[in-house]
């Protein structure tokens, strides 16, 4: 049977739960594009809502391609479930106007966390950033423009092997501060497969900051997959990950096991560090989160973090 994480308080905010002393666990779904994804979607969940995750997130389509969805998905999981949802918000392709109403609607639905995002340019993730010319340009403005609509708490990425467009790890840190001054009170990083470089992005920033940093994780089930998402975010994936993917990477089954192996490492170390909880990127399905939950129970149910990482 699966150990049960722990029972979070629905009125808790993400950032409450993320002071705790004990980690907290989260899950991020995609919107679903089809009645056929929506089935899988709502089968995961159904799996993981077990492990009483202290939040789940749902994902935003570039240029809010799938921006009513998003509102919908989100809006049933908190209908639906005993789940704190947060939807996720970019600024791509939409105006000020257009990008307040989407707060209305979220608002309007009972949903009282966003993750704010810039965005990547559409078509080409790793092209030349255009802002909307009714737009914004940068996270921390839409942190600000979340803030003056009021009733949300606001949490933003965070990029431990350096943004593409960052001149160094420095630089990353500037834009963090500046989105905490915003009004961030919590960051959540793209996925983690070094965990030195979390630990760098989370001391440097703790010296400025009090900002709890999330490491994100993805149990890799497909190597092209995890190959492509690794391009996306213009940060290749590890040698040393890559060195144990190659040799299986036509066999699905041992891809799999090996991509749970080393979510687990991965993850327990980071528990070990000490970090404020751990986010899985599902890719809405639920059996390799929850093979690593699985493997972790032991750690999770003892795991309570030093003192000096958890004052604020």
């Amino acid at each position: 049977m699966t150990q049960q994480h722990g029972t979070p308080e629905r009125s808790a905010t993400i950032t409450r739960r993320l002071w705790d002393a004990r980690p907290a666990i989260s899950f991020e779904f995609m919107p679903p594009r089809d009645d056929v994804g929506e089935a899988v979607l709502w089968e995961a969940l159904e799996g993981l809502e077990p492990l009483r995750p202290d939040f789940v997130s749902v994902t935003y389509g570039a240029g809010g391609s799938s921006q009513d969805r998003t509102l919908r998905i989100t809006q049933e999981i908190s209908r639906r479930t005993s789940l704190t949802a947060m939807a996720h918000l970019t600024c791509v392709s939409q105006s000020v106007s257009d990008l307040r109403q989407v707060l209305q609607g979220y608002a309007a639905a009972g949903i009282d966390h966003v993750l704010a995002l810039r965005g990547d340019p559409p078509g080409d993730p790793r092209g030349e950033w255009v802002a909307h010319p009714g737009g914004l340009s940068h996270a921390d403005e839409l942190v600000r423009l979340i803030g003056e609509t009021g009733g949300f708490e606001v949490g933003v990425a965070a990029f431990p092997d350096v943004h593409p467009s960052s001149a160094s790890l420095a630089d990353d840190i500037d834009t963090l501060v500046r989105k905490a001054d915003a009004g961030a009170t919590f960051a959540i990083t793209q996925m983690v497969f070094d965990v030195d470089s979390y630990l760098r992005l989370r001391d440097a920033l703790a010296a400025r900051r009090d900002l709890p940093v999330v490491p994100g994780l993805m149990p890799v089930t497909s190597v092209k997959q995890v190959d492509r998402m690794a391009q996306l975010m213009g940060t290749p994936l590890p040698e040393r990950v890559l060195e144990r993917l190659r040799p299986v990477q036509n066999d699905r089954a041992a891809v799999r096991a090996v991509g749970v192996e080393i979510a687990t490492e991965l993850a327990s170390r980071l528990l070990a560090e000490g970090a404020p909880g751990l986010h899985f990127i599902t890719m809405n399905r639920s059996t390799a989160t929850l093979e690593v939950h699985e493997n972790l129970a032991g750690q999770l149910a003892a795991a309570s973090r030093p003192v000096e990482a958890i004052t604020r």
